[in-house]
């Protein structure tokens, strides 16, 4: 299997929908039983198995009913600074104010 960098959206999809699985059956659920606790239909659930089509929304439900919600919050996290310039610039962005326009009625 191909590092996560550099894997296809499809190829990702895949990976997550095999590791859900694989979850599911760790605790020994059905298909039937994974969807109904996490409030999708059967043929959503199978079809998410079967190609890694989901929506957002579904998947975080099977996250939670799968307790499996660790990684989420840091999936667009900012990466860490490289360098003392790289911090410095990314704290002067936290502290700086945005302004007002200029057109801008109080």
């Amino acid at each position: 299997m191909l590092p996560l960098e550099l894997q296809t959206p499809r190829e990702m999809a895949g990976m997550l929908a095999r590791h859900v699985k694989e979850l599911r059956l760790y605790r020994g659920w059905t298909q039937e039983e994974t969807a109904e606790r996490a409030g999708l239909t059967l043929a959503t659930y199978r079809r998410f198995e079967r190609t890694g089509h989901i929506a957002l929304e579904r998947l975080l439900k099977l996250a939670v009913v799968l307790d499996a919600r660790g990684g989420f919050d840091q999936l667009f996290a900012r990466p860490p600074a490289r360098s003392i310039k790289e911090l410095e610039k990314l704290a002067a962005a936290e502290t700086r104010q945005r302004g007002r326009r200029r057109d801008a009625r109080a």
